[in-house]
């Protein structure tokens, strides 16, 4: 099928996460001569979003796992939506959508599903009681929905598709690994460390998961021990998400002085550049756009040893890989990478130069369109 006659619908839980993780890709397609549609909650990005040529339809779609009357409803709506719309392509974004999204698409004929999981999210990752239990239940709906002829999985990590694939969920031969939504080297340039004293940065949502509590630790620990830097966390909380910290708490800490809590960033290029090292101790992930964001100003990084983050992360070349929530291992990365400017230098420069090569929005941009064309003449 020609791009010039095919019509691809992306479907996301926010309009926020569109434009900050899909929007390059989007502005691709349409380049390519796919007629774009972009159905998400929207918030406060629908000028953006319009004005890129893209027709934008609200849908209220809810993150949380907790809401199942609220979810059937926006199924139906969705089904209509589908039908209306008639795409070639559906572009399906995080676990939860993946879901809706796919039962979707059996309603509405032929239809490519493209499945993008970005990490496998508290279903699949958290030991909580609530999170086995839907786990159980969706698991045999997943299956049946994921296996299907017209449906394609997009993975960050091999990780992900391992335990996908070994949980008898997916087709092998219609599942790829594209990490991450990559990044514009234009936007995100690599700047200097202008800092005297050097900054610290995670930026995330607001979540336990994401190994605030241990950064938060570790910056205690700095402070006691009188390490010369400055501890900074970006992001807003997240309510619809279990895992998500309190605002109270995070006065508490700002309060306490070792850490500095900025909230939400609407220019994550200018943010980071601010910072000397950019750290994400996340208990998992599927590829963080903020690290992809952090390597691409040329910073050193520093994560947790689990799937995601060790897609980006060369240990000891562009950053140091820690201990899953071990705050010791935390501050000792923390510890070396202060202590030594030549270091955070050198692998920022390495940073920099595997965004270039490997991780750059072009380059993830080519796979996925070339997976589309590929599903599509399938």
């Amino acid at each position: 099928m020609d791009e010039l006659n095919t019509k691809i619908l992306y479907l996301v839980s926010e309009d926020q996460s569109f434009c900050t993780h899909r929007l390059d890709l989007a502005k691709a397609a349409k380049k390519s001569g796919y007629e774009v549609v972009v159905v998400t909650k929207v918030t406060q990005y629908e000028d953006e979003i319009i004005s890129n040529g893209f027709k934008l339809i609200n849908l209220n779609l809810s993150r949380s796992a907790s809401r199942p009357l609220r979810d059937f409803f926006t199924l139906l709506k969705l089904i209509q939506i589908y039908k209306k719309e008639k795409p070639d392509i559906v572009h399906h974004v995080t676990l939860k959508v993946v879901l809706l999204g796919t039962i979707a698409t059996l309603f509405s004929g032929k239809i490519v599903s493209i499945n993008a999981s970005t990490g496998l999210g508290f279903v699949f990752s958290s030991s909580q009681i609530k999170a086995k239990i839907i786990r159980l239940l969706i698991r045999p709906v997943l299956k049946a929905l994921l296996r299907r002829k017209n449906a394609w999985m997009i993975f960050q990590n091999p990780d992900d598709l391992e335990l996908f694939n070994n949980l008898g969920l997916i087709e092998p031969d219609r599942s790829v690994i594209i990490r991450g939504s990559g990044v514009d080297i234009n936007e995100f340039e690599q700047t200097p460390d202008v800092n005297n004293i050097p900054v610290i940065m995670l930026a995330s949502r607001m979540l336990w998961d994401k190994g605030v509590g241990e950064f938060v630790n570790a910056a205690k620990r700095a402070h006691e021990e009188n390490l010369k830097a400055k501890f900074i966390i970006v992001g807003d909380i997240d309510k619809d998400n279990p895992m998500s910290i309190s605002v109270s708490t995070l006065k508490k800490w700002t309060d306490e002085g070792y850490i500095t809590w900025d909230g939400h960033s609407n220019n994550m290029s200018e943010k980071l550049s601010s910072a000397s090292v950019v750290c994400l101790p996340s208990y998992r992930e599927g590829l963080p756009k903020v690290l992809l964001e952090g390597a691409a100003i040329g910073r050193p990084l520093i994560a947790t040893d689990v799937p995601g983050c060790r897609e980006i992360i060369i240990n000891n070349v562009n950053g140091i890989l820690v201990k899953l929530k071990d705050v010791d291992s935390l501050y000792n990365a923390i510890k070396v990478l202060v202590s030594n400017s030549e270091m955070r230098f050198r692998m920022g420069q390495e940073s920099r130069a595997l965004i270039e090569t490997k991780l750059s929005a072009n380059i993830i941009n080519t796979q996925t369109l070339d997976l589309y064309k590929t599903a599509i003449n399938k």
